[in-house]
């Protein structure tokens, strides 16, 4: 282990010693640690909980859909976001099942006394704890809650402010704190879960998307799989992604032998201008009629979902599109030769 490398293992084992959330441990078992550099240069330390996962009864309890969540806002004008501290720290291991989670250092063996990131069962089981805990706010409709990330949007200010008040109050009585430095009160607009909401629209988070004008081109797959996976998440702000981005998919498949193309690079910077055009949906409103699009080619197919704004006019809702598998563009080439 390298020195500096020594000094953060050192300061991460003494600090969480000191907070109650590890102990040394005599455990038949124990997992790898290690530490992932970020891209900031920071280390970030790491359990290897794959072995123990594999050997773990899976906790089923549903996460939201992001995409579910952001239909709740549609009418709000008033918005705040909280962000709880400590996320999965905040929940005890089960007295007893604490030496299952045991890693190993040069230092020894240690057994967190509370939930870590990358045990299998934390995600579903921090989101189920905070829908408990809010189950009557969030019943409200103006309340919704991901993780350690809490929305609260209204209408009226004076809605809003009792509603804030009640989440306070609600996490005090939980012993659970907020990251003042991540939260918002009473915006007009919020960044919630790489989206910025406002009142009856969606756009990209600016923060994410600013370094996309200078993406260097890929020079690998795993360059491209980090592109698209990007891309991946904003896709439904982009009109026909998947036929954009196909040369791009292929360079991904199984056995496909690696090359830049021109087509690769054409697409490339056509997805880095869409990214940078800062399109806009509107959120939908189940009461108005929709307007579908749909386009097909040999390779992919495209939809737009539109409705009729507070203008009148037709604005997307969400852009939809899929690549065939070659299944898929078989029979859609005998559909439009039988069409034709």
């Amino acid at each position: 282990m390298a020195p500096t490398e020594q000094q953060d293992l050192d300061s991460f084992l003494d600090d969480h010693v000191k907070k109650g959330y590890i102990c040394p441990s005599k455990s038949p078992m124990a997992s790898p640690f290690f530490f992932i550099k970020k891209k900031d240069g920071k280390l970030r330390p790491v359990q290897d909980y794959r072995a123990l996962n594999k050997g773990t009864i899976k906790n089923e309890y549903p996460l939201p859909l992001i995409s579910e969540l952001v239909d709740k806002l549609k009418g709000a004008k008033v918005f705040s976001k909280m962000d709880v501290r400590w996320g999965y720290n905040n929940v005890r291991i089960k007295e007893g099942d604490e030496w299952k989670a045991t890693f190993k250092t040069n230092r020894g063996l240690f057994e967190p006394l509370v939930m870590f990131f990358g045990l299998t069962n934390s995600p579903a089981t921090f989101q189920g704890m905070m829908n408990e805990l809010f189950k009557d706010l969030i019943d409200t409709g103006k309340v919704v809650i991901y993780m350690d990330d809490i929305l609260i949007f209204t209408e009226t200010l004076e809605e809003h402010r009792d509603l804030v008040r009640k989440v306070l109050q609600r996490l005090q009585d939980n012993d659970l704190f907020l990251k003042l430095e991540k939260c918002s009160f009473e915006q007009p607009s919020v960044e919630f879960l790489g989206l910025i909401v406002s009142h009856n629209t969606l756009t990209m988070d600016p923060v994410k998307v600013a370094g996309i004008a200078e993406w260097p081109a890929p020079h690998n797959v795993k360059d491209v799989q980090s592109f698209v996976g990007f891309g991946n998440f904003y896709r439904c702000f982009i009109q026909d992604f998947s036929k954009v981005a196909r040369p791009m998919f292929d360079l991904t498949k199984k056995d496909h032998p690696w090359a830049w193309s021109a087509q690769c690079q054409h697409a490339f910077e056509a997805l880095k201008a869409a990214f940078t055009s800062s399109p806009v949906l509107i959120m939908p409103d189940p009461s108005k009629p929709y307007l579908v699009e749909v386009d097909a080619s040999d390779y992919a197919t495209g939809g737009i979902l539109s409705q009729r704004g507070e203008d009148e006019q037709w604005h997307p809702v969400a852009y939809i599109s899929k690549a065939f598998t070659a299944l898929n563009a078989t029979t859609t080439s005998m559909t439009e030769d039988t069409d034709s």
